[in-house]
């Protein structure tokens, strides 16, 4: 048995638990394990993804991030903002004017925090990086030129088939994004969610996102994200599905886009890099007693 020092956090609603490893020896399969425990929301903490603040030779931090089922999440831009909020709130870095950077498993991405009136970050703004639009970057063999944003996807289960035509983004990690007439919030994403995340077409699996284009400024959005289900938000699925539309001819360089769990801000010019800004919440420091190594 072991203990764990972290902060529970979420940046609108998408939850992690967040500890330092710098002087803790475990593997990548002990910390996927862990994840397992600690998010398990019945007899763990409860979590969406388990987040590592770690020694960085290349920027400030280095954050690792394991999903719910324990695999490696890759890059999470919610799971950036809730890192970035640990490290300078609890001055690991610093970094008086809030910029800083985060060594991530597609490299480094800059950030700026905004804080509050006392002192603690609030918001955070990540410079997401430029969206891969070669269906290859996201693990999708077709043959289509880039970009694809009418694949036709079909799955099928007890309710009979289905087919979901998708546009492919990757932000790092791999995004099909369905754009729908409806309200997200009717859509039956418990079911089709795991069929399209599993689908043989996706061979690194994939975040898969329902999106509804109310006007040119805003999107409503759920997800499924790999490696967990139906969150209540996910940062770079918010990007994945703005890049989408804009190319889509649908929406302008500035979008809101509205998740269960709140609204996140994007700005895409189209060419260049991804911008996010959203909030980030500290929800309780605890010590988690139950690892069982």
């Amino acid at each position: 048995m072991g203990s764990l020092a972290f902060w529970k956090m979420h940046g609108a609603g998408n939850d992690f638990v967040v500890a330092e490893s710098d002087a803790l020896d475990v593997t990548d399969a002990e910390w996927g394990a862990l994840a397992v425990q600690v998010c398990d929301r019945h007899q763990g903490v409860g979590a969406d993804g388990l987040i590592l603040v770690m020694p960085s030779t290349v920027a400030d931090r280095r954050m690792r991030i394991f999903n719910a089922d324990g695999s490696d999440g890759v890059m999470c831009v919610n799971g950036i903002r809730c890192f970035t909020k640990y490290a300078l709130d609890r001055g690991l870095v610093a970094a008086p004017d809030g910029h800083m950077t985060v060594e991530t498993g597609p490299g480094v991405v800059p950030v700026l925090a905004t804080r509050g009136a006392d002192g603690a970050v609030e918001r955070v703004r990540v410079t997401v990086g430029v969206p891969a639009l070669d269906p290859a970057a996201s693990g999708v063999s077709v043959e289509q030129a880039a970009p694809v944003l009418d694949l036709p996807v079909t799955t099928s289960d007890a309710a009979g088939p289905s087919t979901q035509r998708v546009a492919i983004v990757s932000m790092g990690n791999p995004h099909a994004v369905q754009f729908i007439d409806g309200w997200p919030a009717a859509y039956p994403l418990a079911r089709v969610g795991p069929l399209m995340e599993h689908h043989p077409l996706f061979a690194q699996r994939t975040n898969f996102e329902v999106v509804h284009v109310v006007d040119r400024a805003h999107l409503d959005m759920r997800v499924w994200e790999r490696g967990v289900g139906e969150t209540q938000a996910c940062g770079s699925g918010a990007c994945a599905a703005a890049v989408a539309a804009r190319l889509r001819g649908e929406v302008d360089a500035r979008v809101d886009v509205r998740v269960p769990g709140g609204t996140l801000q994007i700005e895409w010019d189209g060419e260049g890099p991804v911008v996010l800004t959203g909030p980030v919440v500290r929800v309780f420091a605890s010590v988690y007693e139950g690892w069982q190594r």
